[in-house]
């Protein structure tokens, strides 16, 4: 068990952490970014639009966090990060994703063609550039 589950959401139902999350210390939060960006993997999820929330106000930190989740093959969950955080990041921030998503728009993989990446792509680079 990691020592920060304790803060994190038990489900997707849990609200109730969700709001104790958005009252900690920013210096509280920082250790449990990871954990809270496995809730964006599925928007579907009633905690997910609060997180997200919460998750976009640490443009800076959740940067290599994106970045990870761009490297595994998890298509779905790269959908989210890209249409839910991605976008909504501030001008500076969005702009540290150019390479990912040009490469997005030239060589996507076979699932990322299928989830239509590129057009995402296409959309937040045209407000980078």
């Amino acid at each position: 068990m990691n020592i920060y589950d304790k803060y994190l959401p038990k489900n997707k139902h849990d609200f109730d952490r969700v709001h104790k999350l958005k009252k900690m210390d920013r210096t509280e939060l920082l250790p449990l970014l990871p954990g809270l960006m496995e809730w964006v993997q599925d928007m579907n999820w009633p905690i997910a639009e609060e997180v997200a929330q919460l998750i976009l106000t640490f443009p800076n930190e959740i940067v290599p966090l994106v970045k990870e989740v761009f490297k595994t093959n998890d298509d779905v969950w790269k959908y989210w990060c890209l249409e839910i955080l991605v976008h909504r990041l501030p001008m500076e921030s969005r702009q540290l994703f150019k390479d990912d998503l040009i490469r997005l728009i030239e060589r996507p993989t076979a699932g990322e063609k299928y989830e239509e990446f590129d057009e995402i792509a296409i959309k937040i680079l045209q407000t980078i550039v």
